[in-house]
């Protein structure tokens, strides 16, 4: 670049500025998928699919709690669910624990099951279609409802859109487990017909990154403890802050103590 003046030689030294700044990639956003707890219909042996009113049985609600315990130091400043009771009843210990309100999605809504929604597990296993959704479920629609490709077209749309709002944040959303193992398909590059393969428990957690070299999976299926989400320089920060303490108390150490220290090592 060829500059005539001083004040374009600033000016030219702004711009590259700015145009570093903007390369810089951003940080990662987190995404923890959680299905909700155990739900009063599985002792049914019916599928509950979107049928209202359907709450946690007390397994569930235990693990409602558990989770809020398991997601306590997580730095989630944002709180998804379906609107569907079981999986908002799952979200709100977690909600009154941090201080964020649940936002209701209906992108994220329980499959429509259509004219199976409300049957018994064991009957709908004999039908013939039972077989197709098993074996082809991305050429199978459900009689009344959805396809398997509308619900994954959605969710990943929506989940899309709510990571994009939420950049370089942690999110939590609360979903079902069709609607998770499609998600989850989808983010590997595995193929629909495959998605059964996936494990989603109740109560499980699954976490997605993403950033500009595109989505990682950095978890599935987590019912147990989960590894702490962070960005470098937050760390670096924690970490200058923890020297700064650790520093200052050795500033106010008595010589007594230290005496003791030296003759302790």
């Amino acid at each position: 670049m060829i500059v005539s003046s001083e004040k374009n030689v600033d000016a030219a030294l702004e711009s590259s500025e700015g145009n570093e700044a903007a390369s810089k990639p951003a940080r990662m956003t987190y995404l923890f998928l959680i299905r909700h707890g155990e739900n009063e219909w599985v002792e049914t042996g019916k599928l509950a699919g979107r049928t209202p009113g359907v709450h946690l049985n007390e397994k569930g609600h235990q693990q409602s709690a558990e989770l809020a315990e398991r997601l306590a130091n997580q730095p989630i400043s944002a709180i998804y669910s379906s609107p569907l009771v079981r999986c908002v009843e799952t979200a709100q210990p977690l909600s009154q624990q941090m201080g964020v309100p649940i936002r209701e999605e209906s992108g994220v809504l329980e499959v429509d099951y259509g004219d199976w929604r409300g049957g018994e597990l064991k009957e709908l296993s004999k039908k013939p279609d039972w077989q197709l959704v098993q074996m082809y479920p991305s050429g199978f629609r459900f009689p009344g409802g959805e396809t398997l490709r509308e619900v994954q077209s959605r969710v990943v749309g929506t989940i899309e859109r709510i990571r994009t709002e939420h950049a370089g944040e942690a999110v939590a959303l609360f979903a079902h487990g069709d609607i998770l193992r499609t998600t989850l398909a989808w983010y590997l590059g595995a193929p629909l017909d495959l998605f059964q393969r996936i494990v989603i428990s109740t109560a499980s957690v699954s976490v997605i990154g993403f950033h500009h070299f595109g989505p990682r999976i950095l978890l599935v299926n987590e019912t147990g403890a989960i590894p702490q989400v962070g960005w470098g320089s937050d760390k670096e920060d924690s970490n200058k802050d923890d020297s700064s303490k650790d520093d200052s108390s050795k500033e106010k150490e008595s010589p007594a103590t230290a005496e003791n220290a030296d003759t302790a090592a």
